[in-house]
């Protein structure tokens, strides 16, 4: 997984300086990788680190991870934000990174797992925000938001409250039609607590989306189901895909120990 983390407030992107800070706990001389959530503070703030890295004659390359299908179209897959698709990115960052001494070829690595990786989110309570004891948007309790960001960006449709099933089946096309993934792909899938959802609704969705799959033709290599995305009372779940080739497979069953991950 990642060396290190430069973390910010709640909400908030990690401060130039933190992010240079951590550059240099971590540099051994080959090259250190950025890898974070496609948000504008995040981009800003890492941008500047990498200009004070450059000055300091520490190579760094950026990997936005832009898994969010429903916040930008197709077209504009560099606008999406990042969400817990960030999970799989950094696993085969790491696991690459432990099998390969090329800077290159980890930075191809990872960017491919970057673009074989989509999610998408179902919303059905607001976050709080700490900072201001307050939600970060409303949602009245019969109604329910597809697409809805951890910060509470817009989603994509905001409904009538409906079955789990019928919820999973609208994210799993919305994932499936994307990339696409198609009859004899092989993916892992993450089913990702968006923060106070239960574990019995998490795997109601987990079944529903391994039903799915099956009837498209879709293997599914491995599932992880649980908190790794989550903001803080937002009742809700996303589903995240990683298509796979044999590279990637691989790299993926390598086994890693952190905090988030364990395998």
């Amino acid at each position: 997984m990642a060396d290190a983390a430069a973390l910010g407030d709640i909400f908030a992107a990690p401060a130039p300086n933190v992010i240079m800070q951590t550059t240099e706990a971590v540099d051994n001389g080959k090259g250190v990788i950025y890898i974070y959530g496609n948000y504008a503070g995040d981009n800003m703030n890492f941008d500047i680190a990498a200009e004070l890295a450059d000055d300091e004659d520490i190579k760094t390359h950026t990997i936005r991870v832009w898994d969010d299908v429903a916040s930008a179209p197709l077209s504009k897959i560099e606008e999406r934000r990042g969400t817990a698709g960030d999970l799989y990115v950094l696993k085969i960052a790491g696991a690459a990174s432990e099998k390969y001494t090329d800077f290159d070829k980890i930075v191809e690595l990872t960017e491919r797992s970057r673009d074989y990786t989509r999610s998408i989110g179902v919303a059905l309570s607001a976050g709080s925000v700490p900072q201001t004891n307050s939600f970060n948007f409303e949602l009245p309790d019969d109604e329910l938001e597809i697409g809805m960001g951890l910060h509470g960006e817009p989603g994509v449709a905001r409904e009538k409250m409906s079955s789990a099933d019928e919820v999973v089946s609208k994210l799993v096309d919305q994932l499936c039609g994307d990339l696409p993934y198609q009859s004899g792909d092989e993916v892992c899938l993450l089913v990702n607590n968006l923060g106070s959802s239960t574990y019995m609704e998490l795997l109601i969705a987990t079944r529903q989306a391994h039903k799915l799959l099956a009837e498209r033709g879709i293997k599914v290599h491995d599932t992880l189901v649980g908190n790794y995305c989550t903001s803080q009372e937002m009742s809700g779940y996303s589903i995240t895909l990683l298509k796979l080739d044999e590279e990637l497979k691989e790299l993926y069953d390598y086994s890693c120990d952190s905090f988030a991950l364990r395998k």
